[in-house]
């Protein structure tokens, strides 16, 4: 959608600043500066707002897309901050709507089994709230101690469990949307079952704040299993590890709450900014899997049958982490890799291609060639089970112009690769406004022109955050 819009005047600025009753709002070129990125890096994908505004109820928002599209001024929504897709980047300058202040729980229905939360809630804090009362939020992203659920849903964050349970998606039942114009929408609701009309929920679900903003969400919960085990299982070789991934989910006649990867590169990497190591730290590729039953001896059964399998698929070990202290060293490690990149790494590209399972094998061994044929240094990590795997580039070696140049042509190859093995660029991340560009190379002519129409049916002014997916 090719659209044109409006500067913040002197004047325009001052009926905003009105509208939100001359507070909650910001313009100081320090506090913009923090709104112009995520965790993306380089200055490509850095842009200043006008202005940043912090509403507290649906109805502010209302007000605010009402008053914004008849300036026709762009309005990007924004959550943590936490995403790797420059999603949440204000284009075209103008508003950046941040939903931090929308950060309360509102219901916890035992009854239906769901809980009902604003979009600056925390993920941590519904699987605290959850937990607390023998119940699952099963989304689980790497990033659930500070990204909030407003941008897990807007993206349809995947993470450590989606294997057995689904990304975000599965676990939104109802939402409260304001759309551009302001008006206010419900869809879906607390009913397990319906298929009265179109399916908007599961529309708004990953649409990346394009068609509306989420103002409300009701989540499902499951009950919370009563034992939990993690196996750690190292391996000598990338290939080995991700060889046996296919094998287990197809074999073991069981399905495992998480099945992720780390290979050696990665592990040193998170090793080196916690300052502590994992057994085998010098093995080539390590496995998290995770078991979880209610019954103990059952789940005994299942992780011994499960080592059995890793030892006779050239495992070198299998440890058996049973207690919380264990458990939680061996995520510690997995969950750090990407703060891990970011701190040792100031020009990173951190990838999110997904493929089916049985060809995990052959995209490692594409990776492998792409970065010898650039010279990049290169780790991967990411959710095995689900064919999610986080190819990282790493900048050690070229300057910056050299280093866009040289990323630029290993994506292209890296997506090339990934589409001819029947993937697809994203399966967590989004598309935001780091991938746009490689769209279509997934996506037929004709779905690129339905993805535009939805859009300009939901959004005819094209102001809501601008230059993402249909634009």
């Amino acid at each position: 959608m090719k659209a044109s819009y409006n500067r913040l005047t002197e004047a325009r600025m001052r009926e905003l600043q009105a509208l939100m009753a001359h507070r909650n709002f910001t313009v100081d070129p320090e506090r913009l500066n923090v709104y112009s990125h995520d965790e993306v890096s380089g200055e490509k994908y850095r842009f200043l707002p006008d202005i940043v505004l912090y509403p507290e109820t649906t109805e502010q928002i209302a007000e605010i897309m009402k008053w914004a599209s008849k300036n026709k001024i762009p309005v990007t929504p924004r959550g943590a901050g936490t995403g790797l897709s420059g999603g949440a980047v204000p284009v075209f300058s103008g508003i950046v709507l941040s939903l931090e202040r929308m950060n309360r729980i509102l219901e916890f229905d035992k009854e239906t089994l769901t809980i009902t939360v604003e979009p600056g809630v925390v993920t941590d804090e519904i699987q605290k709230a959850a937990k607390s009362a023998g119940l699952l939020y099963a989304g689980d992203p790497c990033s659930s101690d500070a990204s909030f659920i407003g941008g897990n849903v807007a993206e349809n964050a995947g993470g450590n469990k989606v294997i057995k349970y689904g990304a975000t998606g599965r676990h939104v039942m109802g939402l409260e949307v304001v759309l551009p114009d302001g008006n206010i929408v419900q869809f879906g609701g607390k009913r397990v079952k319906d298929v009265t009309g179109y399916d908007f929920v599961n529309l708004m679900v990953g649409s990346e704040g394009t068609l509306g903003i989420i103002t409300k969400i009701i989540l499902r919960l499951v009950p919370l299993s009563k034992y939990l085990v993690d196996l750690l299982v190292p391996f000598k070789d990338v290939e080995t590890a991700i060889a046996f991934v296919p094998k287990m989910i197809t074999q073991a006649k069981l399905l495992p709450a998480s099945i992720e990867f780390m290979d050696h590169a990665s592990l040193t990497l998170t090793g080196r900014f916690l300052n502590s190591k994992l057994p085998y730290a010098d093995a080539g590729a390590h496995l998290i899997i995770e078991l979880e039953e209610n019954d103990k001896e059952v789940l005994f059964d299942e992780y011994v049958r499960i080592g059995e399998m890793c030892l006779k698929n050239g495992a070198l070990e299998v440890f058996v982490a049973d207690n919380r202290n264990t458990r939680e060293k061996i995520w510690k490690a997995r969950k750090a890799i990407a703060e891990a990149v970011s701190s040792f790494y100031p020009e990173f590209c951190m990838e999110d291609i997904v493929i089916p399972i049985n060809r995990i094998p052959q995209i490692m061994e594409k990776v492998g060639a792409i970065s010898e044929r650039y010279q990049l240094e290169t780790i991967n990590f990411g959710h095995a089970g689900d064919g999610n795997i986080h190819v990282t580039f790493l900048n050690d070696r070229y300057t910056p112009e050299q280093w866009e140049k040289t990323v630029e042509k290993a994506l292209e190859d890296l997506y090339r690769e990934t589409v001819l093995l029947g993937g697809t660029l994203s399966g967590e991340h989004g598309i935001g406004l780091k991938r746009k560009k490689y769209l279509s190379a997934v996506l037929s002519p004709a779905v690129l022109e339905l993805t535009r129409r939805i859009k300009a049916a939901f959004d005819p002014t094209g102001i809501l955050n601008p230059g993402k997916i249909a634009d």
